[in-house]
């Protein structure tokens, strides 16, 4: 595939004001058939250092992106009572121009999440 816009992931635990640094991520391709592209934990900055990011193994169709919440959240101190609502998250979206890079900034508290296409 070529070098396309690339899809990065940042991670930020809002309700403490920090980087989700060690978040455990994964992102597939979804299509043809389900297609492990990335895997990893997160940086210092909250973010994926991985190929992906610059485009490598992006191709145009469905998407997922599965975010470990639970296991960091008890990592990160949050009581099992905190950490026990959301656990693994999915978030399915679709590249339709592999050209344009996908932003997808992470933003979660125990109790909830935002998600988004940003810039």
């Amino acid at each position: 595939m070529a070098n396309a816009g690339g899809i990065s992931i940042h991670g930020v635990d809002i309700a403490k004001g920090v980087a989700a640094e060690g978040l455990e991520v994964e992102l597939f391709a979804l299509a043809p058939e389900r297609r492990l592209i990335a895997a990893g934990r997160l940086g210092a900055n909250g973010q994926l250092d991985h190929p992906s990011v610059r485009g490598e193994g992006i191709a145009a169709g469905p998407h997922e992106v599965v975010f470990h919440l639970g296991a960091w959240l008890r990592g990160a101190g949050y009581s099992e009572r905190e950490a026990a609502f959301l656990d693994v998250v999915p978030f399915r979206f679709v590249v339709t121009e592999v050209e344009k890079h996908y932003h997808l900034p992470f933003k979660f508290t125990p109790w909830g999440i935002q998600l988004f296409r940003g810039v």
